[in-house]
């Protein structure tokens, strides 16, 4: 099956060479379905994403990569898939995000940096009795398990 999501992805890079968007992920699920999730600087369009499954599903078809019956999904990760990516994370300052960290513990605060190795977020810190604060922290990857863009509703 890594066959398939290599020429996947060598089909993917292909048509979106010279544009903004980048691969976030390519996979093949138990359902036989192949997800292929695109994300851009600037977000992507829906004809974007139907220009990608046109080619790649030509491609798929024509060099019968896959054997047996399977759907072809392409799309922009939701927001409730993870950032994987530092592109991805550096299009999202600014905005909320949901930390889980390796021993199960969560923080929530706005991201205002990210490096190769590490985010920093604006949290509010309450102590008792005393006024909220906002601080600065950052947080290294091997630290992290998964990061979330959140929706605040206020």
């Amino acid at each position: 099956m890594s066959a398939v999501i290599n020429r996947v992805t060598s089909l993917v890079e292909e048509k979106i060479a010279g544009t903004d968007l980048f691969i976030v992920d390519i996979k093949m699920l138990p359902n036989n379905k192949l997800m292929i999730l695109i994300d851009g600087d600037k977000g992507v369009e829906i004809d974007k994403c139907a220009a990608i499954s046109r080619h790649v599903g030509f491609h798929v078809e024509e060099e019968n990569l896959i054997d047996h019956a399977y759907t072809l999904e392409v799309s922009s990760p939701g927001l409730d898939y993870p950032l994987k990516l530092n592109r991805q994370f550096v299009k999202n300052i600014g905005r909320t995000v949901v930390i889980k960290f390796n021993d199960g513990s969560k923080k929530e605060g706005k991201l205002i940096a990210a490096t190769d190795s590490a985010v920093t977020i604006e949290e509010t810190v309450k102590e008792k009795g005393k006024k909220a604060l906002q601080v600065e922290n950052q947080y290294t990857f091997d630290q992290i398990t998964e990061i979330k863009v959140t929706v605040s509703f206020k």
